[in-house]
């Protein structure tokens, strides 16, 4: 076992703090408990760990003792000491970056062991279900050794099989699974019928990929409703403008009408004023949901179309973001631009934000490649601090400098030469991509240089697994779109463990990662490079790069001439400064955006607490029938000398239940219809902030009342029996379907002053 001095760890890149440095202590002392550990027979591991007192550093000691040669019996993997410092200071409540290949499942499954043996009940939150269910069957032998039980969730699971998994010490689910259960049980009559625990601690794979990039996805409930009819007419009218009708900015954010658009608009849509008080709030809104459906968003780069319907693409992770769609309006414009059937999306029962989720946890701790850059976000939404752990062995990856282009032509012709360079060296080569375009254009012009590769994007999603697992093959030449969350090793030689193969590859100087552009942050450039070089492998990586890179161009609103350019369009040094600044600005306008667009939901999200915790009172107590029985005496009286005392209290809650949530239904009907129009306020200089938070408040502190009234209006009204309430005979019907789905919103990231708030986007 490696030991390494406090200096060390620190010339190795660990936070030189106190805790740090008395981790690395006790990982030190734990060498002396091996022994001991080693003693252990089977049966008698599960009940020395759970004799440990895990508040204690003495404990915590022994316990990496145990977790060491825990590993080493039940998977065969002695845990190294960084995937010990890593598990540490996740049970400290830290995000720990550790470089891709280093072991963080294992280190997240000691860390939620060591949680376990403390008496709380562990969440490990994935990206995505295949994640969830892999890591919780690849760890289970060493749950079971240490007496702590593992379930995982699906999306295929069904309540009882939920319950289960939750009923387990630790629980892996995809942040969405978990979310939409904790969604669901809005649903529930009675308290046996809820699925989701009350949440203790959470610790996050891909931390940065959950906590920043999708922190502010909404997941919706859904339920059946008479479905509203789109307004063809507008989209109709929109598809047909020319380019004199309507202006895009100069960075592609922002589309408008001009004046000549606005009265072809209004003069086909039958003489009306797109801007009058009667308009302004709805038909315009939805001719700019049109324009920004038809002009801004591009097939096989927002989204493809498959199997008959609208497919978005989750830009962080390049691939299908699958139940997703845009706010309602945006959705369907993209179908009727397709030729599509429109969808409807029904009533929203219940929603909340993957941020509003991971904030219900009073522990939360994480895990990724690239937390150190996403470390401002951690701190400021979360309160979590970073934790940067070395990895086992030194990083020999050799990153070339940026090469940067003055066109996007010249860049793609240096990069094919490239890559048909190396290729001919026989290197195994990762090219990532930022659209199912460009890794499309890219393999075509590779074709024709005689370079075939394999490509690995949104439309071919489901083989993703196959086809990362050979891109260490020598000769091998991949091109694929973002590669953060995948959740497969590259492993060099190929998937078959061929070590004379590997041994080739790593002669050859291992995996050669070809970026075609920066990324908006800086954490999807690393998590790209992160693919060489893992575990003190060779390789090498080279990000190309050009002045007309999305990147650049909606940044960077005057880009003064550089010099000098070589007669193969590369700039020098002030090239690479160029797309250094403005990759800061792309990150600080993200960091803004993610500030602004939390103040706008945390109100809604502290609304919504309020409401979940009346409900789960109601649930599981008698206040319904108490209210009732106060507010409507003689009725609960009659009704008592011919109703079972059990089966009137069943009905006051059933009652109460449907009224409560009808309102908060309305309610949040009325939040959208407030965002949708919240950003006029600023034309007559008030804060659109402070005005949706006055509006919202005053109609919510209504809500309790009125649902109650409702309730005692129909408990006087309603046919009661010993069968139960008749809701239905009285008119009141909950939704006979109900499904879950995600509200995509990387459409608006840029920050769009004509478009947010437009169409339901939580802001």
């Amino acid at each position: 076992m490696g030991k390494f001095s406090n200096a060390m760890w620190r010339m190795l890149g660990a936070q030189a703090t106190r805790n740090q440095s008395k981790s690395v202590a006790m990982i030190e002392a734990s060498a002396r408990h091996d022994e001991w550990a080693q003693g252990l027979s089977d049966g008698e591991f599960a009940s020395a760990a759970g004799e440990l007192d895990m508040d204690t550093e003495d404990g915590r000691v022994r316990f990496l003792a145990l977790a060491r040669e825990g590993g080493t019996r039940a998977l065969e993997m002695t845990p190294f000491d960084v995937q010990l410092q890593g598990a540490l200071r996740m049970l400290s409540g830290d995000v720990v970056e550790m470089a891709t290949g280093e072991g963080k499942t294992l280190a997240g499954a000691i860390a939620a062991i060591g949680f376990a043996l403390s008496g709380h009940s562990v969440h490990v939150i994935s990206v995505n279900d295949y994640l969830a269910g892999r890591d919780a069957k690849w760890m289970r032998p060493l749950y079971d050794l240490f007496g702590v039980s593992v379930g995982a969730l699906s999306e295929k699971a069904s309540r009882s099989e939920r319950q289960d998994a939750y009923a387990c010490d630790v629980t892996y689910g995809s942040v969405n699974e978990i979310g939409f259960d904790v969604l669901r049980d809005h649903l529930a009559l009675t308290a046996d019928e809820l699925v989701a625990p009350t949440p203790d601690v959470a610790i996050v794979d891909e931390a940065d990929s959950v906590l920043v990039d999708e922190a502010l996805v909404p997941l919706i409930l859904a339920g059946a409703t008479p479905a509203a009819i789109p307004n063809s007419a507008i989209f109709d009218v929109v598809s047909r403008l020319k380019k004199k009708h309507y202006e895009v900015d100069a960075d592609g954010r922002n589309v408008h009408l001009t004046d000549e658009g606005s009265q072809l608009v209004e003069t086909t849509l039958g003489g009306i004023n797109l801007y009058d008080d009667e308009h302004v709030g709805s038909t315009l809104v939805h001719v700019n949901v049109a324009l920004y459906a038809y002009y801004l968003l591009e097939r096989d780069v927002d989204y493809i179309v498959r199997d008959g319907g609208v497919h978005l693409i989750n830009a962080s992770r390049g691939r299908v973001a699958r139940l997703q769609r845009w706010p309602d309006g945006v959705q369907s414009a993209v179908e009727f631009k397709e030729g599509l059937e429109l969808t409807e999306a029904g009533e929203v029962i219940d929603t909340i934000t993957v941020q509003a989720l991971i904030g219900r946890y009073p522990t939360v701790a994480g895990m990724t490649g690239t937390a150190i850059a996403a470390g401002e976000q951690f701190r400021q939404f979360y309160g979590l601090e970073v934790s940067q752990i070395p990895s086992n062995a030194p990083d020999i990856r050799d990153d070339e400098p940026d090469r940067v282009y003055d066109t996007k032509a010249n860049k793609v012709e240096a990069v094919v030469e490239y890559v048909a360079a190396t290729h001919e060296t026989g290197q195994p080569i990762l090219i990532g991509t930022h659209d199912v375009a460009q890794s499309e254009e890219l393999a075509y012009f590779l074709e024709r240089a005689g370079v075939t590769a394999v490509v690995l994007n949104a439309k071919n999603d489901a083989e993703e697994a196959a086809i990362i697992a050979e891109a260490g093959r020598k000769g091998a030449v991949t091109v694929s779109t973002q590669m953060a969350g995948r959740g497969t090793d590259i492993r060099l030689g190929g998937s078959d463990g061929d070590e004379a193969a590997r041994e080739e590859v790593l002669e050859l100087g291992g995996l050669c990662v070809v970026g075609t552009g920066r990324y908006d942050t800086e954490r999807l450039d690393n998590q790209l490079r992160g693919r060489a070089g893992r575990q003190g492998d060779p390789g090498r990586s080279v990000f190309f790069s050009s002045l007309e890179d999305p990147l650049v161009t909606k940044n960077i609103t005057s880009l003064r001439e550089i010099t000098p350019i070589s007669p193969d369009g590369l700039v020098g040094a002030k090239g690479v400064e160029t797309i250094e600044q403005a990759q800061r600005i792309a990150e600080a306008a993200m960091l803004t955006l993610h500030s602004n667009t939390w103040n706008f939901n945390k109100q809604v999200n502290e609304q919504r607490e309020s409401i979940v915790r009346r409900r789960m009172n109601i649930l599981k107590t008698d206040e319904a029938a108490r209210q009732l029985e106060e507010l409507e005496p003689e009725r609960w009286a009659e009704l008592s000398q011919t109703v079972d005392e059990t089966v009137l209290e069943d009905a006051a809650r059933e009652i109460v239940l449907y009224h409560l949530d009808r309102a908060w239904a309305d309610h949040l009907a009325y939040v959208a219809d407030v965002q949708a129009s919240i950003h006029l306020r600023a034309l007559g200089a008030q804060s659109p902030l402070e005005e949706f938070h006055k509006l919202i408040f005053a109609e919510f502190t209504q809500l309790v009342q009125e649902a109650l009234e409702a309730s005692r209006t129909t408990f006087t009204t309603a046919t009661i029996t010993n069968d139960g309430v008749d809701l239905d005979g009285a008119d009141l019907h909950r939704s006979t379907m109900t499904w879950t789905y995600l509200v995509h919103e990387n459409q608006f990231s840029a920050g769009s002053q004509a478009l947010q708030g437009i169409v339901g986007i939580f802001r």
